[in-house]
């Protein structure tokens, strides 16, 4: 089964190569001088240290393996200057119902990278779905759990 292609920000791409590093550089060898320890315990066959550590291990090992077929599978966002809505930009929205709140700034990004707390929003989201491809001053209707929202388009920023 080919993997899914991911789409990652610049920011995001370097993230993901940053943090594999990491575990290779890192975390790898701290799970090795566990395991050393442990195996200088003596009998294996009850040692739970050697078994948390193997884990640990196994778990690290997959970890890596997932983040470097994501960094193979990437596909980099360059959002450009644009009219229209598209993956890496900026929007400003403003919640019509609640538009006393004040605008909101969301940067459309792949899932991978997706983080609300940042304003980073997926493209598979309902509302990133609404945003993709609209112009500024379209309002969009985005189908959350709690009802129809609407949101009205007030800027798109490359």
């Amino acid at each position: 089964m080919a993997d899914k292609k991911v789409m990652l920000t610049e920011d995001g791409y370097n993230k993901l190569v940053e943090k594999v590093n990491y575990l290779k550089s890192v975390r790898r060898i701290e799970i090795a001088e566990r395991l050393k320890a442990a195996i200088a315990l003596g009998d294996l066959s009850e040692n739970s240290e050697y078994d948390d550590a193997k884990n640990e291990q196994a778990f690290l090992e997959g970890e890596i393996q997932e983040l470097e077929a994501k960094i193979r599978n990437s596909d980099i966002i360059k959002a450009g200057s644009s009219d229209t809505v598209q993956m890496g930009s900026k929007v400003v929205v403003l919640d019509v119902e609640f538009a006393e709140d004040g605008p909101q700034t969301f940067m459309l990004v792949g899932s991978t990278e997706a983080d609300p707390d940042e304003g980073k929003i997926s493209n598979e989201s309902p509302l990133g779905q609404a945003l993709l491809g609209q112009k500024v001053g379209a309002t969009v209707d985005v189908h959350a759990p709690a009802g129809i929202i609407q949101y009205k388009i007030e800027e798109i920023k490359g």
